[in-house]
Parts: structure tokens; sequence; C-alpha cells
């Protein structure tokens, strides 16, 4: 017996060895980081067998080379823009060189961006839009709840599809459960053409939890968009003490639109399979010229943060950012940092008290190298803000989906905005001076008076910050 049990023992050390092997070359070969490499190894080689499934189940992005083929064969709207005279001091020309280097678009001139806060701006102008659209309606987003506001929604996309209109709505898979009951089925039983992006499913079998889409896109008939960070729910709207969210979100026009579009049917195709003609372009309507970022695991990683830091790198005189969850990477608070440094007034507007107090803790540990080199960080009170924005010299902004945080930057399917438009990125820096000067001030001084118990808890979860 005892030889029968020796004999198990190391035939289950053989097969531990054999798969832990196997994850540990393929976390190697496919991994671009070493921590998220160096972490999948360590979990696959000390957890026998346990360790090689968890790398396959969690491990592995089976997302990138399936998404990849079904992107192929879409029409391709890149539109040429002469880039403006490359000189060496020129702001503008250093952040085209940037954005032509690393992402799939082009700039495209003639835009109009409109900025709506919070939901009973925003909500409104979006159920007027899909109201009047005649041809197409296409929405994304993270969360669709099915409360009241949803439901407006809900009704409003059926009366569009009831008269002929092509309405498309896409919603994540794992935002649809923030809600009950779920948002697709009513759709679906409303007329409404509906699908999950990347659903958890048991047969077959799919746990695809950090491959989100955290996009939020209403597009309407080619000629009016809508994008930001806000979600469809009543936690977008109240008055007073009732209100439990800040946020901002934009409406588009322009030729931008086509990207727009394009990005929609990229992931509609991934997610429902059906192929969508884009619409007819848009005409020029404003004054901004603009570029599309799209971010997620299906494609190169990294663009949008290259893009961010290159932004960081050729700012003279203000960096301005609000955003609801800043976990910042490595190189993400260096440049901050460099920036401050050399002069650049660096400011960060930050919630008081965010829905996830696990990542305000993370969050905390990441002050102190900012504080001490010139970074002014300040703490907006209640109500959460859930606004996302950067503004560099008040010439230039982003706009869309994502937080600076290894989530939004790393593992989800984000979109982003330039905007290349003094009128339309100042007016963003001055939002971000009145939020700041109703924000109280985070001084160096009150990281060193936490009690102890804060210190190590704030130090356990910026431990854990690349996962949170």
């Amino acid at each position: 017996m005892a030889s029968h049990a020796l004999l198990g023992t190391v035939l289950l050390l053989i097969l531990h060895a054999g798969f832990a092997s196997v994850a540990t070359a393929h976390a190697l070969l496919t991994k671009n980081d070493p921590r998220s490499a160096f972490g999948w190894i360590v979990v696959c080689w000390v957890f026998p067998l346990a360790g090689p499934l968890l790398y396959l189940l969690f491990g592995i992005n089976r997302v990138r080379s399936r998404a990849r083929q079904l992107r192929s064969g879409l029409p391709n709207v890149r539109e040429a823009l002469p880039p403006p005279a490359a000189q060496a001091d020129d702001f503008t020309a250093q952040l085209t060189h940037i954005g032509d280097a690393v992402t799939q678009w082009s700039r495209m001139a003639g835009n109009a961006i409109e900025p709506l806060e919070n939901g009973e701006n925003a909500f409104p102008r979006m159920l007027a839009a899909i109201a009047s659209a005649r041809h197409s309606v296409w929405l994304a987003t993270y969360i669709f709840e099915t409360d009241p506001v949803g439901r407006q929604f809900v009704a409003a996309l059926a009366a569009a599809s009831a008269r002929g209109v092509q309405v498309r709505v896409l919603v994540d898979g794992i935002g649809e459960w923030y809600s009950w009951p779920h948002v697709v089925p009513l759709l679906r039983r409303a007329g409404v053409r509906a699908a999950r992006f990347l659903a958890p499913r048991l047969l077959p079998p799919r746990v695809a939890i950090n491959l989100r889409n955290h996009r939020k896109l209403l597009l309407v008939d080619g000629q009016t968009g809508f994008l930001g960070g806000m979600n469809i729910g009543g936690r977008e709207v109240g008055k007073g003490s009732q209100r439990r969210m800040a946020d901002l979100h934009f409406q588009v026009r322009g030729p931008i639109m086509a990207q727009l579009g394009r990005a929609f049917a990229i992931d509609w195709r991934f997610a429902a399979g059906e192929d969508l003609a884009l619409p007819p372009p848009s005409p020029a309507s404003g004054t901004a010229t603009c570029r599309v970022i799209t971010e997620g695991p299906d494609e190169d990683t990294d663009k949008l943060l290259y893009v961010i830091l290159g932004a960081l790198s050729v700012a003279r005189r203000q960096i301005l950012i609000m955003t609801p969850y800043f976990i910042p990477q490595p190189e993400l608070s260096s440049a901050l940092q460099a920036a401050a440094l050399r002069g650049v007034e660096v400011c960060l507007v930050l919630p008081e008290r965010s829905n996830l107090r696990y990542v305000d803790w993370a969050s905390m540990r990441w002050w102190r190298p900012l504080l001490e080199r010139g970074v002014r960080i300040y703490r907006q009170p209640t109500p959460f803000s859930h606004t996302k924005l950067l503004v560099v010299d008040g010439a230039y902004a982003q706009i869309g989906s994502a937080n600076l945080d290894p989530r939004s930057l790393r593992l989800n399917f984000e979109i982003a905005l330039e905007v290349y438009c003094p009128g339309t990125a100042g007016s963003l820096a001055q939002y971000i001076i009145a939020a700041r000067e109703g924000s109280a001030p985070y001084p160096l001084e009150s990281i060193s008076v936490l009690p102890l118990y804060a210190r190590l808890r704030n130090s356990l979860l910026w431990l854990l910050s690349p996962y949170l």
C-alpha cells in the first residue's frame, strides 16, 4: 500500500511539473508585463495542479486572436489629415506625431463636442436622439440598469425598432449583472436586437471576468454620437443630497462619427457575428480636430497609456486630471512627477470617497512620491465624481470611458477621444478648476500622520493594485 501511495505521489508530482512547465513557457512567451508573468509562474508552481488550472482559466487571453479574426475585413475609415508643420516646439505637431505612431486612426477635423453634465442633462438628449432616429441606433454600454431610467431607454429603443430603425444594443456580460431583471432579455422581448459582450457561461465554459467592454457609445444615424463615462441608470440622476454620482458625458457631431461607428461595428461583429454597414460620412459641424483611440486586450496593449504619456511629456504649462479611480502604473506616476519637476502645474482631482473603498486605499499609497515632487492632489467631496478628463495646456483634451488604473489601461475594452481644440479643452480645464476650488487639498504631511493600521491597509492593497 505504501508503495502504491508513493507511486501515486510521484505521478502527481510529474503531472504537476509537466503542466506547470507548459504554463510557465506560455507565460514567458506571451505576457508583456514581467510582473504578470512572474505572478502566474509562482501560482503555477506553488499550487499543485490547481495553479496550472487557474492559469488555464484566468491567465490566458483568448480574446486576442479571435477578435483580430473577426475584425478583419471591416471597411477602413481612416481619413488622411495633413499633419501640422513638424516644428520641434510645436505642441500640436508633437501630440499628432505620437498619436499617429501608436494608434490605428487618423485625426479628423470639423467636429463639435458638447459636454453634458449628469444624467438629467445627458439622458433627455440621448432619448431625443433615439426618438428622432431614421436609419440606425447603435448603443454600447457597460451597465444598463432596468430601473425607471433604464426602462425609458428600453421603451425608446423598442419604439425605434418598431418603426423600422436598425437598433443594435451591446451590453457587457458582467455589467448586465448590476441590475435585475437583466436588460438583454427585456430588450429582446421588446423586439430589439441585443447582444452580450463575453457573458460568462457554463457550456462551453467561459469565465472572462477580467475582459470587460467598458465602452459607452450611442450613435444615431451616423450623425450624432454620445460618449463618456456615463452608464445607463438612475444612479446618474439625482438632486441635492439625493445625488449619488456626478458625471460628464459628451455629444459629438462631425466626421469623427465614422471612427466611432467603426469602433462599435468591430465590437458588434465580435459579440453578435453580424456585419454592420457604416453610415454615410457626417459633414463638418465644428472646429475640433479629433481622433478615436480604442484600447483592449485584443489589440496591441498600452496604446492609450502611450498617448497619455506622450501628452504629459509635451505639456509646457498645465496638466489637469479628473478621474474616479487613480491607481497609476509606475510609468504614469513617473511621467506626472517629471512634469511637475520641470515646472508644469500638475493637478489631480480625485473623489474623497469613491464607490470602491479598497481602490481609494490602494490609490493613497501612490500619493507620497507625487506630492513630494510637486503634484497637487485634491479630494472632491460627495457626490462621488465619476468624471474622466485629461486636459493639457488648455489646448488638448482626452474624454471617454477609461479610468487611470490597470483595469482600464490593460484589461478592459475602452474608448477615448482626443480633442485638439483650445475652445473645448479650455472649457473642460475650467470645469476641472471649478471642481478643484470646491475640493480639499491633500498635503504631504497628512500621509505621515495616518495611523499605522491605515498605512498597512493601504500598502497591502497597493501590493494588489495591478489586479484591482
